[in-house]
């Protein structure tokens, strides 16, 4: 007999134990066999109850009380990859049968598999294997870490990093003078945190034929240095102008990194994830994958608008009509404007910190209207990334003109990727037409040193505004826009329902009135995410008949709120569970 976990005492051994005899459960849902799997003793959580209304408030059927919430739940069976009885844990044990696992939780939580539904898995798995520049504070840090892979690395051959963060960079950017001269035989190209900024080296230029006369893609920016030479640093669309000149990894790498990104999300605890803007190189890997049987969780792509000829493929094939293949792609990512922290986010009105300028968007962009038209006419769903509230508020416009001229277009669940900031009358536009806000919680606790200082005191009001958005009715879904921000289910919870960073920071939570439940927060992160993806009648919840998708903690986070928000941040994965088989399990 292997050990069990013992979840009070922080122990994260998942142990099985192979019971004998099967004994008949009647009752409509119990099945005629025994379970493949028992999971006993848990604090389960189904979300199988009522909505919370706008402010948050717990439906009538909810196990809430004013004591607080309790689980509604402490078992659960599945059965040839469904869920066939919730329950105690003596009733569960009914199920059982010689061949059943079952698994003795000792109290830890078990919630709806969580969906990352905005995420970059194959730049994720690429990111594992570059030089992690996630959390390095200067330049000089940068540099160091990009010398020492150089060391070890042949001559000539390219060096890759990622995760320097533009944002908290944007007053001070780095050149190509300091990581030029600490490696100078290797190209290097460093991508920043959330993808908007490039900083590569002289060899990298040299490679690419980069000039000051190089033309430059429009809503980008190319950085001179006091010689007018290019300075190293690409800015929004400008990122893309080494694209031809790095090597392009083997579809064999390629499929192995993405693979890693998949195996790293099973980790985290997500049973499937929105892969945000596909192209043909990423969709390749996912249909390899899928076909070999390899898939760890489920994929749901939204195809890259910006590949044309990936585009026009699929609009002519049209969206997949399942929803129940490991691999489902029936959505398209369109980019409209940049990012706030680097200044190209489109705002109706100048930057508090840069008067005269008001960032990039649409044609501006790279973005085309027309692609987008017909996709929305093949029936996609379509996730617009916009930022700034002239970003968002045109892509509203963009979105009714589509459903105008296409009836029956509305129903397909569009959304607008991290909706970040909303001018005042424009939050019940999203409702009216039933646009999801697809949003990140860690941005907001990240994002909150400068934000400020790019819109002022007056636009902030309308920046990473949940509780508004819900309140006028918006549909909502939480991410964290991976590889950009920690994936963590636990940053990510803590910072939807305290406002605060991980160092719980500011004291109260920065505009903490915009902060959501747990409970909201947790659907924005299982059923509410199924939602977007078409999925509610298959997953998001814990019952009988719906996919054996869970996730297991070794917290309660909905008791911790009250008791100690703080503690959330300290939970662990400990089971990952997608379609009945266990992807993941803390050892």
């Amino acid at each position: 007999m292997e050990a069990v976990i013992g979840a009070r005492t922080g122990l994260a051994v998942l142990g099985a134990l192979f019971l004998a005899a099967c004994t008949s459960v009647t009752g409509p849902a119990a099945p005629a066999d025994a379970a493949d799997t028992i999971l006993l003793n848990a604090r389960v959580y189904t979300l199988d109850w009522g909505e919370p209304d706008r402010e948050g408030n717990p439906a009538e059927d909810a196990p809430w009380s004013a004591a607080g919430w309790q689980p509604d739940a402490e078992a659960v069976a599945l059965d040839d990859g469904n869920i066939v009885f919730v329950g105690t844990s003596d009733e569960a044990l009914a199920l059982r049968g010689p061949g059943t696992r079952v698994i003795d939780l000792d109290g830890a939580t078990v919630i709806p598999g969580l969906v990352e539904s905005h995420t970059h898995v194959v730049e994720l798995g690429g990111k594992l294997d570059a030089v992690d520049l996630t959390d390095v504070g200067t330049e000089a840090e940068a540099v160091a870490l990009v010398a020492a892979r150089a060391a070890d690395t042949p001559e000539g051959e390219w060096i890759f990093g990622a995760g320097w963060d533009e944002g908290a960079w944007a007053n001070r950017y780095p050149d190509k003078v300091a990581l030029s001269a600490a490696v100078p035989d290797h190209p290097v190209v460093l991508r920043s945190l959330h993808g908007f900024g490039l900083w590569v080296n002289e060899a990298a230029l040299e490679a690419a034929g980069i000039t000051a006369d190089s033309v430059i893609p429009a809503g980008g920016e190319m950085r001179l240095g006091e010689d007018g030479a290019p300075s190293g640093l690409f800015l929004n669309r400008a990122t893309t102008m080494l694209d031809a000149a790095i090597p392009a990894p083997s579809p064999e790498a390629l499929q192995r990194q993405t693979l890693k990104g998949l195996q790293q999300m099973a980790r985290d605890g997500y049973v499937a994830l929105h892969e945000a803007g596909a192209d043909s190189h990423a969709m390749q890997a996912f249909e390899a994958l899928e076909a070999q049987g390899r898939l760890p969780v489920r994929v749901y792509a939204m195809l890259s608008l910006r590949d044309e000829p990936l585009m026009r493929k699929w609009i002519a094939r049209g969206p997949d009509s399942d929803s129940d293949s490991m691999l489902v792609t029936r959505s398209v990512k369109a980019y409209y404007d940049g990012a706030l922290g680097s200044r190209g986010a489109r705002l109706l009105e100048d930057y508090a910190d840069r008067p005269g300028h008001r960032g990039v968007s649409g044609e501006g962009y790279g973005f085309d209207r027309d692609l987008n038209a017909a996709a929305i006419r093949a029936g996609f769903q379509v996730g617009i990334h916009a930022i700034g509230d002239a970003g968002n508020r045109e892509a509203l416009d963009i979105l009714e003109a589509a459903f105008a001229a296409t009836p029956g277009a509305q129903a397909n669940r569009h959304r607008i990727e991290h909706a970040q900031v909303i001018a005042p009358s424009d939050f019940a536009r999203f409702a009216a037409l039933g646009i999801i806000a697809s949003m990140e919680p860690p941005h907001a606790v990240e994002d909150k040193a400068w934000a400020e200082d790019r819109l002022g005191p007056e636009r902030i009001e309308g920046a990473y505004a949940w509780r508004t958005l819900r309140r006028a009715g918006v549909s909502l879904v939480f991410n964290a826009d991976g590889p950009g921000s920690d994936q963590s289910i636990f940053y990510g919870l803590h910072a939807a329902i305290t406002r605060r960073d991980k160092d719980l920071q500011p004291e109260g939570g920065w505009y903490a009135q915009e902060a959501v439940t747990i409970e909201e927060a947790v659907r924005a992160y299982t059923s509410w995410a199924a939602y977007a993806s078409f999925r509610e009648g298959r997953t998001g919840i814990i019952a009988p008949g719906r996919w054996a998708d869970l996730t297991v903690i070794n917290i309660d986070p909905f008791v911790l709120t009250k008791e100690d928000p703080a503690a959330i941040l300290d939970g662990e994965i400990l089971m990952t569970i997608v379609g009945g088989k266990v992807v993941f399990e803390r050892d």
